[in-house]
């Protein structure tokens, strides 16, 4: 079953774009991931300083290969120097069917 992922990401005072550069180097890797179905980065437009991941994955397990990957686990060693709190991740499965 598909799988939807929001992640919202909050940056430091300053690490604005810092953070925008980060998340933007993850797209290539992840949308070149067999499992990945999108993979898009959104810029609050009340509040430069928050950023919100909405990717799509083919299954559970997609996604948890994804988690694993070593350009992502670089990414979340390296947040704490630039977010100002802990990234939010949620996990949605859709209900209605897709627009034909």
């Amino acid at each position: 079953m598909k799988v939807t992922v929001l992640a919202r990401c909050k940056a430091k005072p300053g690490m604005e774009k810092q953070l925008e550069r980060e998340l933007l180097a993850l797209v290539g890797p992840a949308r070149s991931e067999s499992g990945c179905m999108n993979y898009d980065i959104h810029q609050s437009a009340a509040d430069k300083s928050v950023f919100m991941l909405y990717e799509n994955w083919v299954s559970k397990q997609a996604l948890d290969e994804h988690l694993a990957m070593d350009y992502l686990q670089h990414f979340l060693e390296k947040a704490s120097e630039i977010l100002a709190e802990p990234v939010e991740i949620t996990l949605w499965e859709m209900i209605t069917k897709p627009r034909q």
